[in-house]
């Protein structure tokens, strides 16, 4: 006697969101591989600002006005580190600049030129805060009086982790991937803010999905940063700066394995649109 056994059921489908983040019709992978660029601001500018003398080496509007504070003489502000920061972040976005001159055409390629620059000065960073030698190698900043590195290794730190943040921005900004800048969330939020009616009250159909599918891209992008400040403030705080750089760095290598697998297969969102006259 033969017995028949039902098939087995069919794997669920990834969920819309999911889909749109790593095989966008548009954008391909780019919109999940741009997400943990931004954890990565997250986890840089925590050690940043609570490490090396309250500076931002991705936000460079804070960090004017941190420069600012520091001319007055406000306490706890580093203004040569925060003079370092400014010139890195140009420096970086020059290289960007350069970048997307020579394999702009092609978004695989862009992504993966720049995520590498950004693993390597990242990992350069690293290995300079290993070797200094200072508090912050070893201790997390709760428990050290003073700063966690010397200035000379603060000011160098602070421009080679803005100098890829610098490549990191002309790359995203190049990429154009609506809501998914990287490293700043203003323009995110006042979307957020000003459709959220289009998402609640607005005409059913395609209007309203898009409206959604907006929301769930910019939410994400907020949680994101917030993930990785969040991760990197509890390792800087409680164990090491270095142990957060090495996560920047662990990030930095994921994108970066995406962004050469990407790279690795013809598809047609790799060339951009061309642009609107």
């Amino acid at each position: 006697m033969t017995s028949t056994s039902s098939p087995a059921p069919a794997p669920a489908r990834p969920g819309r969101l999911a889909r749109s983040l790593v095989a966008h019709q548009s954008f391909g992978p780019l919109p999940g591989l741009l997400l943990v660029l931004t954890v990565v601001t997250g986890v840089v500018d925590a050690i940043s600002i609570l490490a090396l003398g309250r500076v931002f080496v991705a936000n460079m509007t804070g960090n004017v006005v941190f420069a600012g504070f520091a001319i007055v003489g406000a306490p706890g502000f580093s203004l040569s580190a925060s003079l370092f920061a400014l010139a890195g972040f140009l420096a970086g976005a020059a290289t960007g600049g350069a970048i997307i001159t020579r394999v702009g055409h092609d978004r695989a390629v862009l992504l993966r030129a720049g995520t590498l620059a950004e693993v390597v000065l990242a990992a350069v960073a690293l290995v300079l805060a290993a070797l200094s030698g200072a508090p912050g190698v070893t201790h997390g900043t709760t428990h050290l009086a003073g700063g966690a590195f010397g200035a000379p290794v603060t000011d160098a730190l602070a421009a080679v982790l803005a100098v890829a943040m610098g490549i990191q921005n002309a790359v995203a900004r190049k990429l154009a991937v609506p809501d998914l800048t990287t490293t700043v969330l203003t323009m995110t939020l006042t979307g957020l803010g000003a459709d959220l009616r289009a998402v609640f009250r607005g005409a059913p159909g395609a209007p309203r999905k898009a409206a959604r599918s907006d929301l769930d891209r910019r939410l994400l992008a907020i949680a994101a940063m917030l993930a990785g400040a969040l991760a990197s403030a509890a390792l800087t705080l409680y164990l090491s700066p270095v142990s957060s750089l090495a996560l920047a760095v662990a990030l930095l290598a994921v994108a970066t394995t995406g962004a050469i697998a990407a790279a690795s297969r013809p598809a047609p969102w790799r060339t951009p649109p061309p642009p609107a006259r």
